[in-house]
């Protein structure tokens, strides 16, 4: 099962909501969402900090601020070789 990482703030709106589309869409497809909140991490609190949410699969970047659903669902589809 494919791991998607979710760099979060508890207190953005945006995050939560993004994470509840997540949750919605883990009924139909099967991957897990790693959380991790940015401000506990001063790297990646830099790295990251104007744009969360932002979700990632391993070094690549899916989409910030708003679900990407097109994008998300092709990452889901894509065979392991076909992610570049």
């Amino acid at each position: 099962m494919k791991t998607l990482t979710l760099y979060f703030r508890d207190y953005c709106s945006l995050c939560h909501d993004m994470l509840a589309q997540l949750q919605a869409l883990q009924a139909q497809h099967p991957f897990a969402v790693d959380i991790v909140d940015v401000d506990a991490d001063p790297v990646l609190e830099e790295k990251y900090n104007e744009l969360v949410p932002v979700l990632m699969d391993g070094d690549s970047e899916i989409c910030h601020w708003h679900l990407d659903l097109e994008r998300l669902l092709a990452r889901l589809a894509a065979q392991p070789d076909e992610i570049g």
